[in-house]
């Protein structure tokens, strides 16, 4: 005898949900993301992996990938469109507070709190800390750093902090030490071109702009200084300014020909074929560097931390991942960023070369047999410093003239006080009139 079922539109509701409760991905099988990604080792990495999301999740992807200062202003224009064509984009730190301040990306806390798409073995406590707060978070102290009110807005993904690599042949040969403090890093910067003709001590960043500032706020923080005070008062100028722009310009004189006009990728380059001694910047290029297929230098480089000034300040930079105000597939982009910046995703993308988010992947013991640095990179990121610049909306201009003034430091013969006395007073006066001082 057969039973006749009479099933109600609540019931069938409840059938749905649980089919979708067991595979949470299947509510946006056949959904196509399109994604911004920028032209960076890191995400050259994650595009491999991407292949195994969709296979599990039946989500397709499209990316489209752009040099990342072409990608910033790509964004600046999608992100003002009543419907983007992203669904995810990865954006750079600095941008955070632009993006957030203008209201173009999605608060993240709805996006955890969804039983449906949170996965709850996520374990947001393995997430480096210093990344979270660089890159992640907004709203609390000083308005770019977590407090009591910070909410995240992204997911650290290629985030990068900076260590020194160095050449252990040329080292051994000359009985060198790696550099422990700043002033055996100058030191051994000036004495490299000595003892080895024609090699420069260390490739630097130092093109007029952007690279020029973030090379000088590399040495910046680590020698004791800050842009600003607690009040928001340019305190660049003071002695800890000027110690990080002379280190800086000590650096670029000892290092490698043509070292004023060297981006990241330049001055690594340099050091990948033999032009320097030692490079100091972004974890991001150890595989390169260890890549025989574009090193000349595979097999012969020695990693150590940041060295130390007043303090030991690693910075902390990249990537965070983030989902559009104006996307149009939302929480499909979410299971994306989530599978991704999980432990799984993570250790995927670290063992394709990228740099890994968790603390957990840095301690993969396969991980550490393939890529013998990851070690080094996971005790310099206990001393990574989320506020080794300031994320707010008038950094964009700040940075540009750090930059430009640094550049004629390094290639005019600029009095580095006088320069930075400049800095500190147009910097003030922008802050002035972006109301900085109201309630003063």
């Amino acid at each position: 005898m057969l039973t006749k079922w009479k099933f109600t539109g609540a019931a069938i509701a409840t059938l749905i949900a649980g089919a979708a409760a067991a595979n949470p991905y299947a509510p946006y099988e056949g959904t196509t993301l399109v994604v911004n990604f920028p032209a960076h080792p890191h995400y050259d990495a994650a595009i491999n992996v991407l292949d195994q999301f969709t296979e599990e999740t039946g989500i397709e992807v499209e990316v489209d990938q752009l040099q990342y200062l072409r990608m910033r202003e790509r964004q600046t224009l999608e992100l003002t469109k009543d419907e983007g064509d992203y669904d995810l984009i990865a954006y750079v730190v600095f941008s955070k507070a632009d993006y957030v301040y203008a209201d173009q990306l999605e608060n993240l806390a709805r996006y955890f709190m969804n039983p449906a798409l949170a996965n709850p073995a996520y374990d947001q406590s393995d997430l480096i800390d210093g990344y979270v707060q660089n890159i992640g978070v907004a709203g609390g102290a000083k308005g770019y750093l977590p407090g009591q009110l910070g909410s995240a807005f992204g997911v650290p993904f290629g985030s990068e902090t900076s260590v020194l690599a160095y050449r252990k042949d040329i080292f051994e040969k000359h009985g060198i030490e790696a550099p422990e403090t700043y002033d055996e890093l100058l030191e051994i910067a000036c004495q490299i071109p000595e003892l080895e003709p024609g090699m420069g001590g260390m490739a630097s960043r130092a093109a007029s702009g952007h690279q020029a500032s973030h090379a000088f706020l590399l040495h910046l923080a680590p020698l004791g200084g800050r842009v600003f005070d607690d009040n928001w008062e340019p305190i660049i100028n003071n002695e800890a300014g000027v110690a990080a722009a002379e280190a800086l310009k000590t650096i670029v004189d000892c290092g490698p020909e043509g070292g004023t006009t060297f981006g990241p990728a330049e001055a690594a380059a340099a050091f990948k074929q033999g032009q320097a001694a030692m490079f100091m910047d972004s974890i991001a290029f150890a595989a390169g560097f260890e890549d025989p297929t574009q090193s000349t230098v595979a097999g012969n480089v020695g990693y150590a931390m940041h060295p130390m000034g007043v303090r030991r300040g690693s910075q902390t930079g990249g990537f965070g991942l983030a989902i559009p105000k104006n996307a149009q597939n939302k929480e499909a982009a979410f299971l994306l960023m989530q599978w991704l910046t999980s432990k799984e995703g993570d250790l995927a993308v670290a063992m394709e070369g990228g740099n890994p988010s968790r603390f957990s992947t840095y301690q993969n013991a396969e991980l550490n047999e393939k890529f013998p640095y990851s070690a080094t990179f996971g005790e310099a990121l206990e001393f990574a410093d989320p506020d080794w610049r300031p994320i707010i909306p008038t950094w964009g201009s700040i940075n540009a003239d750090i930059g430009t003034t640094m550049s004629q430091v390094l290639t005019e013969g600029l009095d580095i006080q006088e320069a930075l006395d400049g800095v500190a007073e147009r910097t003030r006066a922008t802050m002035e009139e972006a109301g900085y001082y109201a309630w003063q």
